[in-house]
């Protein structure tokens, strides 16, 4: 990838910045608070590419921001509570984290592997212009490098992200403000998951009642950003840096070498058969709840490298490979 494109905030730039995202690039863009780094949210590969840029650790779950509410139902489903939170609050900073709707087209890898999703209706006209010319959930989490300061203006993204990312549009300086609320509505009582841009008060005034603090579950099932990292934990067992695999153990296999054993193999699936660990992260989620389907006690995986986005991968890997 060469330089980064500076896209002017007009009807052209906006255009070329759909385009971008439509063909699975990452493009930098203002919202309320800071700037966002977006991909395709339907488009794992795209994602991978988010996770890669920013040299993220693991793989949290990733909001997904859409131009309106009606776009929103097709990915989530939302209750009584769920949906009125949407309409006297979008668009604007607050986040709900709902089940996935049958229709859902966001990417296991944006989810994380959950069966929840994270959505906001922006209220920024940049931002909306964008996701409405995109036509499709926009994954952005903040538009700089994992662990450093988060951008508010071009310049700013530039600094951490030229060459790393296709474009940016330059809206100006953002509106440095708080990052969203972040409201889970999964059954039972509403569940604040991270205060934010929309006071608990005024959640709590329209819902007339209490918002349950933090995560059901504790640590072990975290919902949404800006918190432990969630992931989607197998039924079978899963053993790691296989070189050999038993009779009936599935495979997750990485690269072009064949594994020992892996004639008597359940299942097998290859990450990524020359070995390219973004279309690795792509498969990930994916891979591995279908070698779980195929009724494997284990699920043996294959060493994958601890560089770039390997780290992740093994981040989330052993994750599931712990004991519980």
């Amino acid at each position: 990838m060469g330089r980064t494109a500076r896209l002017s905030a007009d009807e052209a730039g906006l255009a070329e910045a759909a385009a971008i995202l439509q063909r699975g690039g990452l493009v930098a863009f203002p919202t309320e608070t800071v700037y966002g780094l977006g991909a395709d949210a339907t488009q794992a590969e795209a994602v991978a590419g988010i996770y890669a840029a920013k040299e993220r650790p693991s793989f949290n779950p990733l909001i997904s921001h859409l131009e309106s509410f009606e776009a929103a139902k097709v990915q989530g489903t939302f209750d009584d509570t769920a949906r009125k939170l949407a309409e006297a609050f979008w668009p604007g900073p607050l986040t709900l984290v709902v089940p996935v709707a049958p229709t859902c087209t966001i990417s296991d890898l944006a989810r994380a592997g959950l069966d929840s999703v994270g959505l906001r209706v922006p209220a920024h006209p940049l931002a909306h212009a964008l996701l409405k010319a995109t036509g499709r959930p926009v994954a952005a989490p903040s538009a700089n490098r994992s662990g450093r300061v988060s951008p508010t203006d071009a310049d700013h993204v530039l600094s951490d992200l030229d060459g790393r990312i296709d474009a940016v549009v330059e809206g100006g300086a953002s509106d440095v403000g708080v990052e969203s609320t972040i409201v889970a509505c999964l059954g039972g009582a509403p569940r604040l998951l991270r205060p934010g841009g929309v006071p608990r008060e005024a959640i709590e005034a329209l819902i007339g009642q209490t918002l349950e603090s933090g995560l059901e579950g504790g640590e072990k099932n975290p919902l949404a950003p800006g918190m432990l990292a969630s992931h989607y934990a197998p039924r079978a067992q899963v053993r790691l840096n296989a070189t050999a695999i038993e009779a009936g153990e599935a495979i997750l296999l990485f690269g072009p070498e064949r594994m020992q054993g892996s004639e008597q193999a359940k299942a097998a699936l290859n990450l990524s058969k020359n070995g390219d660990l973004k279309e690795a992260a792509a498969h990930l989620f994916s891979y591995l709840r279908q070698l779980d389907a195929s009724g494997a006690q284990t699920i043996a995986v294959a060493p994958i490298p601890e560089t770039g986005l390997g780290d992740a991968i093994n981040d989330r890997l052993r994750r599931a490979a712990a004991e519980r």
